[in-house]
């Protein structure tokens, strides 16, 4: 059987014969010809199969050496004729003759014609391509030079800045100083450290953003200027953190010498403050650095990663973010103390509103329902990270604005949202104090407030458990296992009133305190007249208390049995039941009205609930003395020349106990356990009052401080 017949790639460039009557110009005829040789295309495509079928049966019939090119050839010939519209009519496939050499030039002319046409149109989209990539190139470099362009133009005015403070208004205060109107301390203490700034940025950082900008065009670059010079922002930490007290120090002096006052108050008329007051160009420094920091992160986005100004761009911004923090810290808590201040006139005065520790959460105005008959009566809320105040309106355009009804402390209270078909959008708040039922204005609104409560009550319990935590750890006595090992936490002289070895007690003459440097506690000179080394100092000889010192040289004590002594009732330490108790704290203590009230750490123990302990401070090791509440009438005193509100007494026969809490609901905490334990009742634990342990509490032991 014969192989079957090897077919030619065919020709797509076919020849084409152009009459005299049919010359057209050059760009109409590539036109026909591309729309003609694509028609042949679509037409060879539809006939390939017959095609291979006839040239099949023709290599059949004659002998190898035919390999039936004519039949391809003479087809394809006859189809551009055709097409072309010539005037050549289609012929029989068979018979078509082989095309000419001269059809083949003009066919390789033509071919050659429409590569060069391509390879054009190739090389002016690349040149496009090109020309846009130059384009977004000269816009990134249009941008960095106006972030550097602004940072020049921000310096330049804040150079100005500086020199009003400390060339105008610190010398002309400077000069009045010493001529003995003011303190010259006065003065230095409210501009610190601005002569320094003023020296840096006017000398050193402006001058060379200026000659770097006049440079711009072969040095495109400021991280170099800025990696160089950003560790001298650091200096802003004194003016920063002395910028509150400068604000106390101006008011003070502004409302005390009138000298003082009259010099402001004509630098301030002058053109040059632009009627702003000393205060307005004092908060210039603070606000600076945080500036410099928001125009480098602007610089660093435009800027390309693999630009040589980039490394250096970003060493100084870590350099100055680490500044820009201190600055913004210093800037919020001036924002809030302003805050509190306005909050404080509104109210009237009220106590206890402008502390530092008082951070404003939300505010606004509310509706309250009534408990009785869900009549709503308008309220105003100022909800802080540890209160809420719970305040009425007062009608009035000048002066006190609201009157506080109630306060609500944030430790112990829940929010809930309720539902009542009369009144929408309505949530309760329950604290110790008082239970409040509110309906806010639309549903958003309930959402923001139930939001904020929820977040004020979280992050306020979380801080506490931080600090119970931390009050455990430090109460914590290290284990025999690594004593000497590990360095002890020291209690402090003032938690102690006796030694805690012999329970003698300390005097400034005959029995001073000394600590053990192995485990911490505060004992006499007889009881720390040992030495022992110990291996985290080195294996150097420290000075130990007695029990150290036989345990860690493994020694036996002579002197003493270790086991076998009953120890007294008294022999109880305070950090052990204040840990375990029901309630505990400081209270004012006394036996007779003739005598000074001495301050005692007291303790409803939860393992001896009828027993009331009083030691001399947290951490002694045996209690003053025990009072046996079963049986005691309690007796709450009022108001009187002899006794404070926050008295109570306990009385049995002719003994008589005085005691006086530092504030009203420490005395109520006190009385509602005292009350149950004096008719054999096992009382309740009482939890801490805010963040102050010395009024009480059964979960952790303070520190003293």
């Amino acid at each position: 059987m014969p192989p079957p017949p090897v077919l030619p790639k065919p020709k797509f460039q076919c020849p084409v014969k152009i009459s005299a009557g049919n010359i057209m110009d050059e760009e109409e005829t590539m036109t026909n010809i591309t729309r003609g040789r694509t028609t042949v295309i679509s037409k060879y495509h539809r006939n390939i199969d017959k095609s291979v079928a006839k040239a099949s049966s023709v290599c059949t019939q004659s002998s190898s050496q035919d390999s039936g090119w004519h039949v391809w050839s003479g087809w394809w010939s006859e189809e551009v004729k055709g097409h072309a519209g010539f005037g050549e009519q289609e012929t029989d496939a068979e018979h078509l003759p082989v095309p000419s050499e001269s059809s083949s030039r003009s066919d390789r002319a033509l071919q050659d014609h429409e590569d060069e046409t391509q390879e054009n149109v190739l090389n002016e989209e690349t040149q496009n391509m090109e020309k846009d990539e130059d384009k977004q190139e000269q816009i990134k470099e249009l941008k960095l030079y106006k972030i550097a362009s602004e940072l020049l133009q921000t310096e330049r005015a804040y150079v100005t800045r500086l020199h009003l403070l400390d060339q105008v208004f610190c010398a002309r205060l400077t000069e009045e100083a010493g001529k003995g109107m003011f303190p010259v301390e006065v003065v230095k203490g409210i501009f610190s450290n601005v002569g320094s700034i003023y020296t840096f940025h006017s000398q050193f950082l402006l001058p060379d953003l200026e000659t770097r900008m006049s440079q711009w065009a072969s040095t495109p670059r400021i991280g170099d200027i800025l990696a160089q010079l950003a560790p001298f922002l650091r200096m802003y930490a004194e003016y920063v953190k002395n910028f509150d007290s400068a604000m106390d120090l101006l008011k003070q002096w502004t409302e005390r010498s009138a000298q003082f006052n009259t010099i402001i108050q004509d630098i301030q008329s002058q053109e040059v403050c632009g009627n702003l007051t000393l205060q307005h160009h004092m908060l210039e420094p603070v606000q600076r650095v945080p500036r410099y920091e928001m125009l480098l992160k602007d610089y660093l986005k435009k800027l390309p990663e693999d630009d040589p100004d980039c490394s250096q761009a970003k060493k100084s911004l870590n350099i100055i973010s680490m500044a820009a923090t201190h600055s913004n810290m210093a800037i919020r808590k001036m924002e809030n103390l302003k805050k509190l201040m306005e909050i404080y006139e509104m109210l009237g005065g009220e106590e206890d509103i402008v502390n530092p520790s008082n951070e404003l959460i939300k505010e606004g105005q509310i509706l309250k329902l009534a408990a009785r008959n869900t009549s709503s009566m308008e309220r105003y809320l100022f909800l802080f990270n540890n209160m809420l105040l719970y305040c009425v309106p007062k009608f009035s355009l000048v002066g006190q604005r609201f009157t506080v009804r109630t306060r609500v402390c944030v430790e112990g209270m829940k929010v809930l949202e309720t539902s009542n078909e009369d009144y929408p959008h309505t949530f309760q708040v329950s604290g110790k104090e008082r239970t409040l039922e509110l309906q806010a204005s639309s549903e958003q609104d309930k959402e923001d407030w139930i939001k904020a409560f929820q977040e004020t009550i979280e992050i306020f319990q979380q801080k506490n458990e931080t600090f119970k935590s931390a009050s455990k750890e430090v109460a914590d006595e290290v284990s025999k296992e690594e004593l000497g090992k590990r360095a002890p936490r020291w209690i402090r002289d003032n938690e102690v009133t006796m030694c805690m070895k012999c329970k003698e007690p300390f005097n400034p003459l005959t029995r001073r305190r000394h600590h053990c440097r192995a485990c911490g506690y505060v004992v006499c000179y007889k009881c720390s007249d040992y030495k022992a080394s110990l291996r985290y100092d080195g294996n150097k000889l420290n000075k130990v208390c007695k029990d150290c010192y036989f345990i860690l040289t493994g020694r036996a004590d002579a002197e003493e049995p270790v086991s076998g002594k009953k120890r007294g009732i008294l022999e109880i330490e305070a950090a052990q039941v204040s840990g375990n108790s029901f309630l505990c704290g400081f209270l004012q203590y006394s036996t007779d009205r003739t005598k000074p009230c001495q301050r005692v750490w007291c303790v409803i123990p939860q393992h001896d609930a009828l027993v009331l302990y009083l030691y001399g401070a947290p951490q002694d090791v045996k209690a003053q003395c025990t009072i046996p509440l079963l049986g005691y009438q309690v007796e709450d005193v009022q108001r009187s020349v002899d006794h404070p509100p926050t008295s109570f007494r306990l009385c049995q026969s002719k003994s008589v106990h005085c005691f006086t809490a530092d504030t009203e609901e420490v005395k109520l905490r006190w009385l509602k356990v005292i009350h149950k334990a004096v008719i054999g009742e096992m009382p309740e634990c009482q939890t801490p009052v805010d963040d102050d342990l010395a009024n009480g509490c059964h979960e952790g032991v303070p520190d003293g401080t």
